[in-house]
């Protein structure tokens, strides 16, 4: 190409997007985001944590003084010597600096190293709990590179919440905002220690709310980049408020990988506060199992939406057994709050102050129920102890078949007026034996078979009677125990067999 069609390509270009450098792309710059004012006025109030343990007998020193290789990092790989040579050794704070001498007890050694921030000028710091969990020492470290011992006031595994201490006043602080205004694609940034690397800003969006991980809270999720380091520091929108601590990260090498989740600090500072005033977490409790309620299950048994918490095991003289829970209910509403998922159930139960009396509304047999419990008090860590007696159908007593394999392929067995009490059963069958609709659906001999379709089963001679008038094209869902726990299962019709050819 020529240098006159060089020239009339650009002429083209320029009439038709304008000057690279004209008022189009400055106003477009304009609107961009500017984080160096927030970043000026909040990073102050973020601070570094590291921790250490005292050293046993044996154990094998450290690589310096205060060094703190990052985690997963091994002498192959390209950055480990960068951070040998350019990550200065941490020094342990000097007497005489409002800080306290160390107890020379045994030798301090590198722990770890996170994040945190200031929420009270009088120096309360808030990180995880996963940060200072085990920690011999905890020391805090401000912008200005001062340094100071750490005290944990209150730490919360659950919540991955801790509360520590610093001796010292006039701090600068973050201002706590509502992670409840949070809007999926706003703006936001992270500031903390990634590697050890101190305040440092990353910046991203709000990928989304509510993000189910399988722990007690439901997390923010971002794209901002999030590493080890990060954990415990500040999620910050674009007024310069806090709306969550950065505590997890989805990654498959250790390394950011563009999801990473932050506690909400609504969920964080009612955690906090009760650390403060008591050192230690109060949660309510009910007493039961449960699970989600899906699609399959709400619409044989008449529910209007797959909706609420599927109650799969009830402790036994528990808050929701006195009552009158069931195992098979669907809990609804809860303090008159609706249940749209099975885990809003914990948070809202926890939420609540033991001894207070509340009402539930359950799903029973295709109608609604209301009933009232007291709450109790969650024991910290709680170990469930199993209440089963003995595995179905052993020990002496078990009964012969009293009905044949059906149109579901399911046999069963009466139950022991004996073996019903120690069960804690009112009603129900034992599986004898199943093949067809019930081994696709997955049920075992063994299996205790406590309803079809919304009705109790009495007996074997019952259970029977209502098989014989199910509609064979249709879906159908049994309650069943199996263990400690029960839960709906679909009893989905067998596939027509091809015709012969």
């Amino acid at each position: 190409m020529n240098s006159k069609r060089l020239l009339l390509l650009f002429t083209l270009l320029v009439g038709l997007f304008g000057p690279l450098t004209g008022p189009g792309v400055q106003a477009q710059a304009r609107d961009l985001p500017d984080f160096a004012d927030l970043v000026e006025k909040a990073g102050p109030a973020v601070v570094n944590i590291r921790t250490t343990e005292r050293s046993r007998a044996g154990a094998a020193p450290g690589s310096g003084p205060g060094f703190q290789m990052p985690e997963g990092l091994d002498e192959n790989d390209p950055f480990y010597e960068f951070f040998r040579r350019f990550i200065p050794p941490r020094q342990s704070p000097s007497p005489g600096q409002g800080q306290t001498p160390r107890n020379r007890g045994g030798e301090e050694v590198p722990r770890g190293v996170g994040s945190g921030f200031i929420i009270s000028s009088d120096g309360f710091v808030l990180t995880n709990h996963h940060v200072v969990e085990g920690a011999d020492e905890i020391y805090v470290t401000l912008t200005d590179k001062r340094e100071f011992k750490g005290k944990v006031v209150g730490s919360d595994r659950r919540t991955d919440v801790a509360l520590v201490k610093i001796e010292a006043s006039n701090l600068p602080r973050l201002t706590v905002g509502d992670s409840n205004r949070v809007r999926v694609g706003e703006w936001v940034l992270a500031i903390g220690s990634p590697f050890g690397l101190e305040n440092t800003v990353t910046a991203g969006i709000v990928s989304a709310k509510g993000r189910e991980t399988g722990d007690y809270l439901p997390f923010i999720q971002t794209d901002v980049a999030v590493n080890p380091g990060n954990s415990g520091g500040p999620l910050l929108n674009m007024r310069g408020e806090v709306i969550g601590i950065n505590s997890q990260i989805y990654s498959r090498t250790g390394g950011f990988m563009g999801i990473s989740f932050a506690i909400p600090i609504d969920e964080a500072m009612r955690v906090a506060d009760q650390l403060k005033s008591s050192g230690r977490v109060v949660r309510g409790r009910i007493g039961v199992g449960i699970a989600e309620v899906t699609k399959e299950i709400a619409e044989p048994l008449g529910l209007p939406k797959a909706a609420g918490a599927l109650v799969r095991n009830v402790e036994a003289n528990g808050p929701a057994a006195k009552g009158g829970l069931e195992e098979g209910d669907i809990i609804l509403r809860f303090d008159g709050k609706a249940i749209e998922k099975s885990s809003d159930l914990p948070r809202l139960v926890g939420s609540t102050r033991p001894g207070a009396r509340v009402s539930l509304q359950v799903w029973r047999k295709g109608a609604t129920r209301d009933l009232m419990v007291t709450v109790g008090e969650s024991e910290p860590d709680r170990a469930q102890k199993a209440q089963r007696p003995g595995a179905p159908g052993s020990g002496p007593g078990a009964p012969p078949a009293l009905a044949a394999a059906n149109a579901l392929g399911i046999a069963v067995v009466d139950i022991t007026e004996e073996r019903r009490t120690q069960l804690r059963l009112k009603n129900g069958v034992q599986v004898e034996s199943v093949d067809g609709v019930g081994a696709r659906a997955g049920l075992r001999p063994g299996d205790l078979l406590l309803s079809l379709n919304n009705q109790d089963v009495t007996s074997a001679r019952q259970f029977a009677e209502l098989v014989a008038k199910l509609d064979k094209s249709k879906t159908h869902v049994a309650l069943v125990r199996r263990g400690e726990s029960a839960s709906f299962v679909p009893l989905r019709p067998l596939p027509a067999p091809a015709p012969a050819r």
